[in-house]
């Protein structure tokens, strides 16, 4: 639904993405904040933005490394504490203006799709704006477009929400209301509540609701003052002595692939915060349990809503530490420093994410600790939490996984980053395999299919499809007729380039320096006027002719007259000069025998294929690609997904171009049917 402004919209209470694109050559942070029933932050915690991109309840999540020209929020509605009423989604800018930014669009992404989308298309000449924000109604979420701006920055927007920044200059204030759906009759009104507004909003309702939010450059305070970031984690908040803060433990949504963008643990978790604070570590909690300390509501509000700062801060350097036995692999290994624990290795240098190494115990769940219930009649239930969020996660990093697979393939640094995530979330790999399995398939099936266009089989091509299986851990029936063919077309492709066998045949007068290439049993096929006449025999070729000796009769073929040889139903054609000096012959194997045979051709006449050059029939990898996608990698014909070829709609030995509109999907039964036809 595509909003205007003061519009709003229902959204389903799941997780979803909010994406702000545009097309100027501008920086816009996103920034998130959770609201109470008064329209104010509960304290500093609930203002999410570069310096603090996770909320501790895991309710927000900032993208830390989203695509060009775009900032992400990640909001999961079900986990958003039920004293936040309202989630505001704001943004800010460095050096400019909203005014001077082009195409700016707020898009909310559910799993299955956009559910609202605002287009910013009158935005005041303001460094700060608040793009929308989403509240409760009825014990439902809905969007509402709101496109407010503050002329006093990012620091005057989060003070009228009543986050206190530090900075001794009062902010200046906003010609617009600061709060315009606040709560009537509430005990905290906004100090510009009283304001008017030059441009009012139009179906306000006075629900509020609150939002969270992250940032790629999430940084820790050099002396564990103001805001606190771990390098290994993936939010951050205030972080003073006395302050615990809840560790981030691997969550379901640390990751939202395509629509929900890239997150921190695709670079191995480097990312992600905690507070440096004497009393309290990176991890002592379970994963994914808050600390009882971190939501008592019962400490003041002055205490918990100390100054923040908004200004970014560089990381400190890790402890110096030796490396893991494999330093090139991102994993967890034990902590040298203490080795009751494990702690995280990025490929590169030590993080501070790391849990207690569990007891070896079959009764508590490897991965969170949790005691594990028995089974009525014996056994033990497998733990509900962990596979709950191994399940909501994959869900995710499958999209992620499937962008990855067709863009990079099975390998390069993306794939080794997108297992590395995997292995943060502590999640078997075992696991990832079984959830990539269809688009393994679907992938290898794409890939043998590109390699059989042009009917040729490289060396490098029979190897990335090793590599590919190995990889994605895949096997059967399937995977293994699909390595007979690939094998078979790399023996046909050795044959064609001039690779041939040499045999031994006893009894037959050869020239001098002439060897036998194949000798074999065969039958010619002479069409005459009162029909086919099948002649018994040997076919029989060498480096310098084909020779056919039947029954009573016998035909030699120097290579000078031979024009071309090609498989043709089941049977082996060739073509000569003279016109009747062709012949046909029928063979066990004519695949094979006509591939033996154009490269005995070849090498006589000297056509071998020198390395790099091409062959006419080669199709390009961009014609195959559009072909493919053109067909939706299925068959024209049927719609069979499996052991998929390249046709030519008009044969090339007839004139056909290799080219998108002459090329089709077909499967390997209607490419025969359609070849018994032609």
């Amino acid at each position: 639904m595509k909003l205007s402004k003061g519009a709003n919209a229902p959204v389903p209470t799941s997780l979803l993405a909010v994406v702000v694109s545009w097309r100027s050559e501008h920086s816009v942070d996103a920034h998130a904040l959770l609201l109470d029933g008064s329209g104010t932050v509960r304290s500093d915690r609930d203002l999410v933005f570069y310096n603090a991109p996770r909320h501790v309840s895991q309710a927000v999540t900032l993208d830390q490394e989203p695509a060009p020209r775009t900032a992400r929020l990640s909001v999961s509605l079900p986990r958003t504490e039920a004293d936040v009423d309202r989630i505001v989604i704001a943004g800010s800018i460095d050096g400019g203006t909203f005014r001077d930014v082009t195409g700016l669009t707020v898009m909310v992404d559910a799993v299955d799709g956009a559910v609202a989308t605002f287009e910013v298309r009158d935005a005041d000449a303001v460094p700060a704006l608040m793009f929308g924000e989403f509240y409760r109604r009825d014990g439902r979420w809905r969007f509402r477009a709101v496109g407010q701006g503050w002329s006093s920055g990012l620091a005057g927007l989060v003070a009228e929400f009543g986050v206190r920044v530090d900075d001794p200059a009062e902010p200046a204030r906003t010609t617009h209301p600061t709060d315009p759906f606040r709560v009537r009759g509430s005990a905290r009104p906004s100090p510009a509540q009283d304001r008017r507004s030059t441009r009012p909003l139009i179906g306000a309702h006075p629900d509020p609701v609150s939002a969270p939010h992250e940032r790629h450059d999430a940084n820790r305070h050099p002396h564990g003052n103001d805001l606190a970031v771990d390098p290994s984690r993936g939010s951050t908040g205030p972080a003073r002595a006395g302050r615990a803060h809840r560790p981030n433990a691997a969550t379901t949504e640390d990751a939202v692939a395509h629509r929900f963008g890239p997150h921190d643990e695709a670079d191995g978790g480097r990312e992600r915060c905690t507070v440096a604070d004497e009393h309290t570590g990176p991890d002592d909690t379970a994963p994914g349990r808050p600390r009882t300390d971190l939501l008592d509501r019962t400490a003041p509000r002055a205490q918990l809503n100390r100054p923040i700062d908004l200004t970014r801060r560089t990381p400190e350097p890790p402890p110096a530490a030796p490396p893991p036995p494999d330093p090139e692999r991102a994993d967890w290994y034990s902590d040298p420093e203490d080795p009751r624990r494990m702690r995280w290795w990025d490929g590169t240098e030590w993080t501070s994410a790391g849990y207690p190494r569990a007891l070896p115990s079959d009764r508590h769940c490897a991965r969170c600790g949790t005691p594990l219930r028995r089974k009525l009649f014996g056994g033990l239930v497998p733990c509900h939490k962990c596979a709950q969020e191994i399940e909501e996660y994959l869900t995710h990093w499958h999209t992620r996984a499937w962008r990855v697979l067709t863009t990079h393939g099975p390998r390069g640094p993306e794939w080794a980053a997108l297992w590395a995530a995997l292995r943060y979330q502590r999640i078997d790999a075992d696991a990832g395999h079984l959830a990539l399995r269809e688009v393994a398939l679907s992938y290898v099936e794409r890939l043998v299919t590109f390699t059989f266009a042009d009917g040729e089989v490289q060396h490098a091509e029979l190897e990335l499809f090793e590599q590919a299986v190995t990889e994605l851990a895949l096997d059967g029936p399937l995977i293994e007729d699909l390595r007979r063919r690939m094998h078979r077309g790399r023996t046909l492709s050795r044959l064609r380039a001039g690779d041939l066998p040499v045999i031994r045949t006893p009894g037959l007068h050869l020239d001098p320096d002439e060897k036998v290439h194949i000798d074999l049993p065969a039958t010619q096929v002479r069409q005459l006027a009162r029909g086919p006449k099948l002649t018994e025999g040997r076919l029989i070729g060498s480096t310098k002719k084909l020779r056919f000796v039947g029954e009573g009769t016998g035909t030699e073929m120097p290579w000078s007259r031979i024009v071309s040889v090609h498989a043709e139903q089941g049977t082996v054609v060739l073509a000569a000069t003279s016109a009747r000096g062709g012949a046909t012959f029928a063979v066990a194997d004519p695949d094979y025998v006509a591939a033996a045979l154009e490269g005995a051709l070849r090498v006589a006449k000297r056509l071998v294929l020198t390395p790099g050059q091409r062959d006419s029939r080669s199709i390009p990898q961009e014609v195959k690609a559009e072909v493919w996608q053109r067909d939706g990698g299925k068959c024209v014909e049927c719609g069979d997904g499996h052991y998929l070829e390249f046709d030519h709609v008009i044969p090339l030995s007839r004139g056909g171009a290799t080219s998108a509109t002459n090329l089709q999907i077909l499967c390997r039964s209607c490419n025969r049917v359609k070849g018994a036809r032609i």
